[in-house]
This record gives structure tokens, sequence and C-alpha cells, in this order.
């Protein structure tokens, strides 16, 4: 089995491009395919939902906890961004989501 680096695999851990295909290229065929595994895979994204949710509450709480009782409220940016970034992060993971799985194949 061959390694993985670190780096690759932190980028699939919060990044999902990775696991799926382009659905603009080749024929029908192969676009109904990609299509097709595209929408098989798409319960991966509730777990990349899940993990961005909880990474931006754990820098939401760190960035609370060293405003409040470090008393360093320029240093909590370094949280508070992160955890700002992660709402946006959310918002496209769940439209895709919503694409693969809720409305119709037709489209």
């Amino acid at each position: 089995m061959q390694e993985i680096p670190f780096r690759t695999l932190l980028y699939r851990y919060f990044f999902f491009s990775w696991l799926y295909k382009d659905v603009t290229r080749g024929n029908v065929v192969e676009r109904a395919a990609a299509r097709r595994w595209n929408r098989e895979h798409a319960h991966w994204l509730l777990k990349y939902m899940a993990r961005w949710l909880w990474c931006g509450l754990v820098f939401y709480g760190l960035g609370g906890f060293v405003e409040w009782v470090l008393e360093a409220p320029q240093l909590s940016v370094l949280f508070y961004i992160p955890s700002a970034l992660s709402v946006p992060v959310n918002a496209v993971i769940g439209a895709a989501w919503v694409g693969l799985k809720v409305l119709p194949a037709a489209l």
C-alpha cells in the first residue's frame, strides 16, 4: 500500500472535490456515468459538513476563550476568522448536497 503524504490527507479531510467526477467532459454516456457516480457519493458531503461545523465551533470557542479569559481581543481574531469562514463553506457543501440528492436527476 502506498503511503499518502500528510498534506494530501489533510486536504482530502476538509475538501471533497477529489471525490467527485467532472460532468462537463466526455460524451453523453460518460457525462451520465459521472453524474450517477456523483449522486451515489453525495452522502459523503454530510460528513464534510459535520467536519466544517465542528471546526467552526472549536475555533469559535477558542476565540471566545482567548478574548474573555486571556483578555486578548486582537489575538482572538486568529480564531474567529476561521470560524466565520466555516459558514460559507458549509453553505456551498449544503448547496452541492441539495443539487445531488434532492433535485431531480433530469436536470
